[in-house]
């Protein structure tokens, strides 16, 4: 399944040669790597997302009765309106990829009203990260509240990182909880991947392993 978007979406396609994508023996899928800034939507019953949250956020969305879901994974809360001009920055912003991924599932053919919403991430893995794991996290629940959405599943806060593995085609959710020598790895991804991209600003079916 290929998914088209206009040229200042960071969204992955299979054909996108910028797509992280490969078979995995031990679950017997096909995985595709979600970074920070980026989203993917499959209505492929073989493939399995997979990402890593620090302190960013992941929205797991899917439409139960086709199948079709994806994921985001955003580092800010709100960005301005004039982001939607930034090519490669606007998914950054909670408020920018959580209308994309939900426009883009509902483009396909899944209404709004089927949307089942899974959210994950928001730790505060670092001391000195200024909060802003539980700012992404207050966003997504008041985002969701607004738009009338009320989410099957919420494992955010704390102060540990999660690697995520969601499959879009029955909404199961794999959440592993990082050890702490790896939470610093991730925060630094998360910070560095910020710098680059902005050089002049600043329930359901889980099953849950620590």
């Amino acid at each position: 399944m290929n998914v088209s978007s206009g040229p200042d979406r960071r969204v992955m396609t299979r054909n996108d040669p910028g797509v992280k994508r490969y078979f995995d023996s031990k679950y017997k899928h096909m995985v595709v790597k979600v970074l920070p800034g980026d989203h993917y939507v499959s209505g492929e019953p073989s493939e399995m997302i997979v990402t890593v949250l620090g302190s960013c956020v992941s929205a797991c969305i899917r439409d139960p009765e086709t199948g079709i879901g994806g994921m985001n994974h955003f580092m800010l809360p709100e960005g301005q309106a004039g982001d939607w001009k930034v090519s490669n920055a606007i998914m950054r912003y909670g408020n920018h990829a959580m209308e994309i991924l939900i426009n883009e599932i509902i483009r396909l053919g899944c209404p709004r009203e089927r949307l089942e919403i899974k959210v994950f991430g928001g730790g505060n893995v670092i001391s000195t990260g200024g909060n802003v794991g539980h700012r992404n996290s207050d966003f997504v629940e008041e985002y969701l509240a607004n738009e009338g959405f009320k989410p099957v599943a919420v494992d955010l806060r704390g102060d540990c990182a999660r690697r995520i593995h969601y499959y879009p085609a029955t909404g199961k959710v794999d959440r592993l909880l990082m050890r702490r020598a790896a939470d610093r790895q991730v925060f630094t991804k998360e910070t560095s991947y910020q710098r680059a991209i902005t050089p002049d600003d600043e329930g359901g079916d889980i099953e849950l392993f620590d």
